[in-house]
């Protein structure tokens, strides 16, 4: 064995309950936004990580291939955002590291808040051509997160390289998963939001 850790990524144990054995299909994207949001709701409930879910589904059949929540806390993991979780727990699925590789149907990526500067770093090379977005990056940070530096232009960018995006599905439900989880105390984890740069 090495000296250095392995580092695994393991969905909460009540995701397999919130997920029916014989999958989950969803025709629209307020239905798919739904599933999403319930699971940023059971996340908080259950004490298992932050306010956001995401899930990649089969863009055509609204299939779902991966349900991810956000699991920084728990997995002391900066990037283990629910983003980032759905897509690498679809790309094991899918047994690829490109969701949009020749013979796979197109993917959908549904999360219930606009993606961070990490996250939507990562839409592109996940391989997924359409993003569904609930709340906004405002409503995350009018409840404490810090969404990072993004360009105004983001949708324009992920639109030339070929990837769809749809905003405020259900943002009012999204951002009250925000709400409730700032009146009820919990950590606003972020990457020094406000902070000082310092000259040397």
């Amino acid at each position: 064995m090495g000296r250095f850790p392995t580092v695994q990524l393991k969905l909460p144990d009540w995701i397999d309950t919130s997920v029916p054995h014989g999958g989950v299909v969803l025709h629209s994207v307020e239905a798919r936004m739904e599933f999403v949001i319930r699971l940023a709701r059971r996340n908080v409930a259950e004490g298992t990580g932050g306010p956001f879910a995401a899930a990649i589904f089969l863009r055509d059949s609204g299939e779902l291939l991966a349900p991810g929540v956000n699991c920084v806390v728990p997995a002391m993991c900066s990037v283990a955002h629910a983003e980032m979780v759905a897509i690498m727990v679809a790309q094991q699925i899918a047994k690829t590291f490109d969701l949009g590789g020749e013979g796979l149907s197109a993917c959908e990526l549904v999360t219930s808040t606009e993606p961070c500067a990490m996250c939507l770093g990562a839409i592109p090379w996940s391989g997924v051509r359409r993003l569904v977005c609930g709340a906004r990056r405002e409503d995350a940070e009018r409840h404490g997160f810090d969404e990072g530096e993004r360009a105004a232009s983001w949708v324009t960018g992920l639109t030339r390289r070929g990837i769809d995006v749809v905003q405020d599905v259900r943002r009012e439900e999204a951002a009250d998963v925000l709400r409730a989880y700032q009146e009820s105390g919990g950590l606003a984890y972020n990457g020094r939001l406000g902070a000082r740069t310092e000259k040397p």
